[in-house]
């Protein structure tokens, strides 16, 4: 299946920022927790998410590029 670089810069952009929204409301919520071991876990899966968002995000930016043809010729 091919994917062209327009599609997956649109389908990045739109995980990375669920992915965001995961790690932000997850980071925000961790100061709910009493226990300090759940603490500790929620704030590693929530920094999991955010880094999950980086790479997609980064993804969503450089498929742009190429499909603008920036980062070199498209074949």
């Amino acid at each position: 299946m091919k994917l062209t670089a327009q599609l997956a810069a649109v389908l990045a952009l739109v995980f990375g920022l669920i992915c965001l929204g995961v790690g932000v409301h997850g980071l925000w919520q961790v100061r709910d927790l009493a226990d300090a071991t759940e603490r500790a876990d929620a704030q590693g899966f929530a920094w999991f998410w955010l880094f999950l968002a980086a790479v997609a995000l980064t993804t969503a930016v450089l498929s742009h590029l190429m499909a603008k043809g920036r980062l070199g010729r498209l074949e």
